[in-house]
């Protein structure tokens, strides 16, 4: 997975000049080509402006969405939303509805009355997939569970963001001396940097399940006495993540057809020394907790729902919103929730839609590939004020 591609504006150079027919050939100085535009780091720096009505919801999808929202209100209420499209105030108006009164009896209408649709930038979509993959594994070692499900390290260090922008430091690492170094990554962790610390929360029967069930963030281990270990992510080594699919289609492994999560495990198994050596170019790497209660937990701690969670880029769209996508995969078009990120979803109008767990969702997220528009749903005040000071701070023709 990889987020969208910034479109930048071609460079053109001065052309020689011949200043008199009869005086020397002289060359002006060619003009300094115009500086790159980084990337915009936030909703605001990528623009918003006002989308159009909100109507024509569906009622289930409005059902959905609604509970997820409900589940994100406490969340909702305390975060503060990088993005710079709302501040708390604006959603505790509407999480004091959720939570404490009777559900409206028209939901759509709810959604309608109390929210705005806002388009950041060109408004352009690319959605994927994921799901809660379920694989085999043990609590112990044991014949043909030999592969580690690590807890997060001790020796783990997490910055701050800010404090590490601030401090030209890494966010992840480890502490040596009073440097922060880059962790260990993934073929280090696999050839045993982590062994012999007591770090396992249990052992996977097949490397290449455990690699994707890293990419989904969160699973369930099938163990041997048939009953079911669920465990979420607890932390990531604070290595870059890369897609593997892409970088396969890239090289020509993969034919048309073979680009889907099913087709790139095929590819893998048929292949296993080349597919370890690429499953490593991934250097990231992801620890996990064992979870007890609901789950799967998204980016907020919080349970996320199948067809109504999405992960974003929250420099984008404030966690816990909901969004309206329309693309062209069936069944994918409506309301959805922002509960959660991911490595790869980098950017404005990336989504990763949830699926839930079992073969059709596993199906469903593998060969997600949608495109379209997308609008993030903000309270009424909210958007008004928003798109009011991007409208003040245009140039005025």
């Amino acid at each position: 997975m990889s987020g969208p591609h910034y479109i930048r504006i071609p460079a053109f150079f001065a052309v020689m000049v011949a200043l008199a027919s009869c005086a020397p050939r002289l060359v002006p100085p060619a003009a300094a080509p115009p500086a790159e535009q980084p990337p915009p780091d936030n909703a605001l720096a990528a623009g918003v402006r006002p989308g159009p009505p909100l109507s024509r919801i569906d009622i289930q999808d409005a059902e959905r969405a609604y509970h997820a929202f409900r589940i994100t209100c406490p969340a909702l209420t305390k975060r503060e939303d990088v993005s710079g499209l709302t501040e708390v105030e604006d959603w505790r108006p509407l999480c004091d509805q959720a939570l404490l009164e009777q559900q409206p009896p028209d939901l759509a209408t709810w959604f309608q009355d109390n929210f705005a649709l806002v388009e950041v930038g060109d408004g352009a979509a690319f959605a994927t997939g994921y799901y809660e993959p379920q694989i085999a594994g043990s609590r112990t070692r044991q014949p043909g569970y030999e592969v580690p499900v690590y807890r997060k390290p001790a020796d783990l260090v997490e910055v701050d963001a800010a404090a590490a922008a601030a401090a030209g430091t890494l966010r992840r690492g480890r502490l040596v001396g009073d440097r922060i170094v880059p962790y260990f990554e993934r073929s280090e962790i696999e050839e045993g940097a982590l062994a012999g610390r007591g770090l396992e929360i249990a052992w996977a029967a097949d490397p290449i399940d455990l690699f994707f069930l890293q990419i989904q963030g969160s699973g369930r281990l099938a163990l041997p006495d048939g009953s079911i270990m669920r465990i979420g992510y607890s932390g990531q080594n604070g290595r870059d993540y890369v897609g593997i699919g892409k970088l396969m289609k890239d090289r020509g492994l993969l034919g048309p057809g073979q680009t889907s999560m099913q087709g790139i495990v095929a590819w893998l198994r048929a292949h296993p020394e080349e597919g370890r050596a690429i499953m490593r170019e991934n250097k990231s790497y992801v620890f996990f907790q064992e979870l007890t209660g609901a789950g799967p937990l998204g980016a907020l701690g919080l349970p996320v729902t199948p067809r109504a969670s999405v992960a974003a880029d929250p420099r984008f769209v404030p966690l816990g919103a909901p969004v309206l996508l329309e693309l062209d995969r069936p069944g994918t078009s409506g309301l959805w929730i922002a509960q959660d990120t991911g490595g790869a979803i980098k950017g404005a109008n990336r989504f990763d839609t949830f699926w839930g767990a079992g073969e059709q969702a596993a199906l469903t997220a593998g060969g997600m590939m949608g495109r379209g528009k997308a609008w993030i749903l903000l309270p009424r005040d909210a958007a008004r004020r928003v798109t009011a000071r991007i409208a003040d701070a245009s140039p005025q023709s």
